[in-house]
C-alpha cells in the first residue's frame, strides 16, 4: 500500500530505487512488490518507470464513489435531524425511478416501500417530482411501462388526468402528494437538476402533521440552497 501510494504522488510515475527509497524498503523487497503489483494490474511499467494501473484506477473511483455516498448520507441525516422528518434522494436515470438514500429516525420513520416505487411513480411525490421534470416523450415512455394503477383511494385515475397535473407543476416546482401512494402519509419533493440529470430531495409526515408541510418544505429548500453547489458532484452518483 505504501509502493501504491508513493507511485500515487508522481504523475510522472518514478523508478523503483526512489519508490524503495521513499517507502523505506530494501530495495529488494519493493522491485517483488513492485513486479507482483503490476502482476496484479495495480501498476504498470514503461521504459523502468512505475504508474498506477488499471485496477488501482478503479479503486481509487470505487472509492471516490463511496466518499460521495456517504456525503449525501450525512447530508441527509443533518436535514434530518433539523428539520424533524425522513428525507429522501432520488433520481431518474436510465428511464427508471431510483430512490437512492434514504435518512429517518425510529421516532420519524420513512414511509414503507409496499409496493414498487419505481412502478408506482405516478402515486408519490417523488416520482411526480421526476416525471415532471422530463419532456413529453420521456414521460409518455415511462407510463408506457408503468401503467396508471389505483394504490389508494386518492391515486390519481388515469394518465390523462396525471400528465395534465403534471405539465400544471411550475417549473422546478414543488410536488405534494397527500396519501395517494401510502393511506396516513403526506409526501413534498424538491425538483433538483444535476447536469441533464432529474433528480429530487424529499420529505414524508403523518397525515396528520399536514400542516407542518409547508413549514418543513421551507426549511428543506432554504438547506438545499445553501450547500448545493458543493453537493452537486456528489448527489450525481
Amino acid at each position: 500500500m505504501r509502493l501504491l501510494e508513493s507511485v500515487a504522488r508522481h504523475d510522472g510515475g518514478a523508478p523503483a530505487k526512489q519508490l524503495a527509497r521513499e517507502t523505506g524498503l530494501a530495495l529488494p523487497t519493493a522491485y517483488h512488490l513492485l513486479r507482483t503489483l503490476v502482476h496484479e494490474g495495480y501498476l504498470r511499467r514503461d521504459k523502468g518507470m512505475f504508474y498506477l494501473g488499471e485496477a488501482a484506477e478503479r479503486l481509487g473511483s470505487s472509492g471516490a464513489a463511496q466518499k460521495r455516498r456517504s456525503t449525501v448520507a450525512a447530508t441527509l441525516a443533518h436535514w434530518r435531524d433539523s428539520i424533524g422528518v425522513p428525507v429522501y434522494y432520488a433520481r431518474y436515470r436510465d428511464g427508471e425511478i431510483e430512490v437512492v438514500c434514504v435518512s429517518d429516525t425510529p421516532g420519524n420513520p420513512a414511509v414503507e416501500e409496499w409496493a414498487d416505487f419505481r412502478e408506482t411513480g405516478h402515486a408519490h411525490a417523488i416520482g411526480q417530482c421526476l416525471l415532471s421534470q422530463l419532456d413529453d416523450k420521456a414521460r409518455r415512455d415511462h407510463l408506457d411501462r408503468y401503467p396508471v394503477q389505483s394504490i389508494t383511494p386518492y391515486t390519481v385515475r388515469d394518465d390523462h388526468t396525471l400528465l395534465r397535473r403534471l405539465a400544471q407543476v411550475r417549473r422546478m416546482g414543488t410536488v405534494v402528494e397527500r396519501q395517494e401512494y401510502a393511506l396516513g402519509t403526506v409526501c413534498a419533493a424538491i425538483p433538483i437538476t444535476v447536469g441533464t440529470t432529474a433528480a429530487t430531495m424529499a420529505i414524508s409526515l403523518p397525515a396528520h402533521q399536514a400542516d407542518r408541510l409547508p413549514t418543513a418544505v421551507e426549511q428543506l429548500q432554504s438547506e438545499i440552497g445553501r450547500v448545493l453547489g458543493s453537493l452537486a458532484v456528489s448527489i450525481s452518483i
